[in-house]
């Protein structure tokens, strides 16, 4: 007996396991014969099915049992590919959507398959949101069903069904506090609390005051009654600006997106701003498409941050889905960072948003002094060879941690190597047809282009007329060695991408950081100093966008340090001639993007022209270019050989066209590419409109 009695308690947990297993793979009933719901019994429907050749709505029926349910917005379930049986659909697969429209009648003329469940009575598609969701898909010659992917998190039952609180009374409008040290920043925060929508493209002053600028502008916008939403590079961001924000409005007015908060917890605050229960949000990339309530302004801080733009398809960008949203929802922009990128001047030079930067006194009363080594100087300097550091930089290391504080060190990581550059001013190796960079496949290879794949039998240098090439870089846990020799006795921090530091003590101390990477001195104090080591390596990157990205990661790091009255200094290794270098010593991000603006200008380049990326297997990539119609005076550039995927040859193309021709460009590609599927074609092809990183 008692043997019967030990069988049956082991059974019971194995029979309710067996029965919760069956429910979870139950499928939803099919309501064949149910009741039609009398009003609205049509149900168009976005389905979750990323596929180009579907990307268009779909009517279904209602049954009267979901009729209260089935609203606009909601999730569903819903079988595609149901086949007509005795006039009636059977069949088909099981796919999410999302319901876009209820209709008293549908334009097909067919029987309609009946809604097979719907998922939640959450309404979390928009109208707004489906609108924007539309646009940014014919932007980046993507699916709706993608986009939404990237725009509504995964429902989380348990987060849904809890309550969100009620939202709290509008702040009263905040003083200008950091915004006063800006000609037009009170009235750029006034316009804001005032129920305008001022569109700023704003070059933020060094020191640790950003975040609670952002802050102030939020506040202003919830005292107008309108919500506000803002889109950081990092979690370490996130966390400055969600402190700012906390500091200035309390508890219960903002909500953090941020992706390591667990799918329950993020979808539980995403509810808390669907829900209007929070007016503002900040978070990363993902929260670009957060649903605030009457949208009031939209923050985008280093929009040259690589981050911003998203790895997955259609591969939007925040600030350009900031600008559509923008343009879509009548708010205010302020696009911001400590340079500004050749975007945002674009966008000041056509008028659409005006720059918003101190002045020049200004500048120099809160910028650090900073100081310029060539590299050359370095292998002459008898110092350096110590501990690769040059005289002048290894003294000001010296005076930093004599003076109490810590001292920066940005290192390049060996991700920054570069293709090719002059060794004897790193003057960057490019084509004299197309201006791409030139590589080599081996030691003894002859150049080309890896743009128009042209070869190049007989470079040297325009700068100075060598004919050696280089391409090497020191990374950063050599160089904590070799310095930890040169200071003995101090203490070496490192920050990089295997520990990533958020804040180091006020206290002497060598940090040693790749770019963007670099901690925040605890208590606002800043670095004493700061050395910007191997700037060739950044300079002479295989990017068009190599000598802003290096100003970018050079400012973010400066921005740091004291100013020049504390004693704060920085000494950048690169040549003092290169743009960015002296963009760097007159603290001037505006001037260097209205020049880069210019040679885009010329060279009928991005954001001047749109341009598009097509990367496949070399058969794939034919394939598509004999298909595609593009428009006119539209450029194809290559294809050329790329890094191989997985072992497999890949080839890339770059399609250009002339400004205004964008849309037409995101159309022509995504007809080849439904052209393609319908013709059967076996290997895919990755097509990305404004691709980051062009070569």
């Amino acid at each position: 007996m008692s043997s019967t009695q030990g069988s049956d308690e082991g059974g019971a947990p194995e029979q309710l396991a067996f029965i919760r297993e069956t429910v979870r793979r139950a499928k939803p009933r099919t309501w064949h014969g149910a009741k039609r719901a009398e009003h609205l019994p049509v149900a168009r429907v976005v389905v979750d099915k990323g596929v180009l050749t579907i990307d268009k709505f779909f009517d279904y029926e209602v049954p009267a049992a979901m009729a209260e349910e089935a609203q606009p917005g909601v999730r569903v379930r819903v079988r595609f590919g149901a086949r007509v049986v005795k006039g009636q659909r059977e069949g088909g697969e099981l796919h999410d959507g999302f319901i876009v429209a209820r209709l008293e009648k549908s334009d097909f003329a067919g029987p309609l398959a009946p809604l097979a469940q719907v998922l939640s009575p959450e309404p979390v598609l928009t109208p707004q949101l489906l609108r924007l969701c539309r646009t940014v898909a014919d932007r980046y010659a993507g699916t709706l069903a993608d986009v939404l992917q990237l725009a509504v998190p995964p429902r989380h039952a348990k987060a849904e069904a809890e309550d969100s609180p009620p939202p709290l009374p509008r702040p009263d409008a905040p003083a200008p506090g950091g915004w006063s040290r800006y000609p037009a920043g009170p009235e750029f925060l006034g316009s804001l609390a005032a129920g305008g929508a001022p569109r700023a493209v704003w070059t933020a002053l060094p020191g640790p005051g950003w975040p609670y600028e952002i802050a102030r502008a939020v506040a202003a916008t919830l005292a107008s009654g309108r919500g506000a939403l803002v889109v950081v590079p990092d979690g370490r961001s996130v966390a400055r600006v969600d402190r700012a924000l906390t500091e200035l409005l309390g508890e219960g007015r903002h909500a953090v997106l941020a992706a390591d908060l667990g799918p329950r917890e993020r979808y539980r605050r995403w509810l808390t701003v669907s829900r209007g229960s929070v007016r503002a949000a900040v978070g990363t990339r993902a929260a670009m498409f957060a649903p605030v309530h009457d949208l009031g302004l939209l923050v985008v801080w280093s929009d040259g941050d690589s981050s911003h733009s998203d790895p997955r398809a259609p591969h939007p960008h925040v600030r350009e889905v900031a600008l559509l949203r923008a343009a879509e929802e009548g708010a205010a922009v302020l696009v911001g960072g400590h340079v500004v990128t050749v975007e945002g001047a674009q966008l000041v030079r056509t008028g659409w948003a005006r720059a918003l930067t101190a002045d020049r006194e200004t500048v120099r009363r809160t910028a650090p002094r900073v100081r310029t080594v060539t590299d050359q100087d370095q292998h002459r300097d008898a110092a350096a060879q110590a501990a690769r550091l040059p005289s002048i930089a290894w003294e000001a290391a010296r005076e930093g941690l004599a003076a109490g504080g810590p001292v920066l060190i940005q290192v390049p990581r060996r991700g920054y190597v570069p293709r090719l550059a002059c060794g004897r001013c790193r003057t960057p190796a490019r084509c004299r047809r197309c201006e791409g960079p030139l590589e080599a496949a081996g030691a003894d290879a002859p150049l080309h282009c890896g743009w128009c794949g042209e070869d190049e039998r007989d470079w040297h240098c325009p700068e100075c007329g060598s004919f050696r090439l280089r391409a090497q870089v020191v990374g950063d846990r050599r160089t904590a060695e070799e310095l930890g020799k040169a200071f003995p006795r101090v203490t070496v921090r490192t920050s990089g991408r295997d520990a990533v530091l958020a804040t180091v003590p006020d206290e002497p101390a060598l940090v040693i950081s790749t770019p963007g990477a670099e901690p925040v001195v605890d208590g606002g104090g800043g670095y004493a100093a700061a050395l910007l080591l191997d700037g060739w390596a950044l300079l002479s990157r295989p990017d068009l966008r190599s000598g802003e990205e290096a100003l970018r990661l050079w400012l973010a790091a400066a921005a740091l340090v004291r100013s020049a009255g504390e004693g704060g200094t920085v000494v950048v290794v690169a040549e003092p001639t290169a743009r960015p270098v002296q963009a760097l010593v007159r603290w001037d991000p505006l001037g260097h993007a209205g020049l880069e603006l210019d040679e885009r200008a010329q060279l009928h380049f991005p954001p001047v022209a749109r341009m598009a990326s097509v990367t496949g297997s070399p058969a794939a990539v034919a394939d598509l270019l004999n298909l595609v119609r593009l428009p006119q005076d539209a450029d194809v550039l290559g294809p050329v050989p790329v890094a191989a995927l997985r072992g497999e040859e890949q080839e890339r193309a770059l399609l250009r066209v002339p400004p205004g021709q964008g849309a037409a460009l995101a159309a022509a590609l995504k007809a080849a590419q439904i052209a393609r599927i319908a013709l059967r074609t076996p290997e895919a092809v990755k097509v990305r409109i404004d691709p980051t990183d062009i070569g």
